[in-house]
């Protein structure tokens, strides 16, 4: 969660904006787990490890979450931003972006643990009839610098087009 508020804390700074902390964005819940790489994990706890890697989705660590109990801890965020009139701009881990990416993309629930959700990458959601426009903006940690990646919106409403969704079960 450091990374995360720290991140906000410099965004904000350049934006002279306030950010506001929910602890509902917190970053899943790993339980006895936290602080543990995934290979002290599987070290330690080779079953769970292994339980983790056939059903990402509902496993839940010891004392912790799943991505199932994720999904519901954010609903009401994702009430919140449906309401909201202005840009939001979420700054969150991985698990989180993936479950609101999906929501916003009306993505299949069990896809969400698998969603590609990149590392020093701004994606912004734009609302339209039945989807959201997408642009990817990836900055180099290293040199600051910067490229716009438009073509993902094409490919990605392409490919959704040919899968089903929700509204055609």
């Amino acid at each position: 969660m450091r990374r995360a508020v720290h991140t906000s804390d410099v965004v904000a700074s350049k934006l002279e904006i306030q950010p506001l902390q929910l602890k509902t964005l917190d970053e899943i819940n790993v339980g006895i787990c936290d602080g543990m790489t995934y290979t002290e994990i599987a070290q330690k706890f080779p079953s769970d490890f292994q339980e983790r890697k056939i059903n990402k989705l509902g496993y839940r660590y010891p004392r912790g979450e799943s991505y199932l109990d994720l999904i519901s801890r954010i609903e009401p965020v994702i009430f919140e931003i449906e309401r909201s009139r202005q840009p939001v701009m979420i700054i969150a881990h991985q698990a989180i972006l993936r479950c609101l990416y999906a929501y916003f993309h009306q993505n299949e629930i069990p896809e969400v643990p698998t969603l590609d959700i990149p590392l020093h990458c701004v994606i912004k959601l734009t609302p339209a009839a039945y989807f959201c426009d997408e642009k990817r903006v990836l900055i180099k940690p290293q040199t600051g610098e910067i490229s716009i990646k438009e073509e993902y919106v094409q490919e990605f409403v392409r490919s959704k087009s040919k899968q089903k969704s929700f509204i055609d079960l």
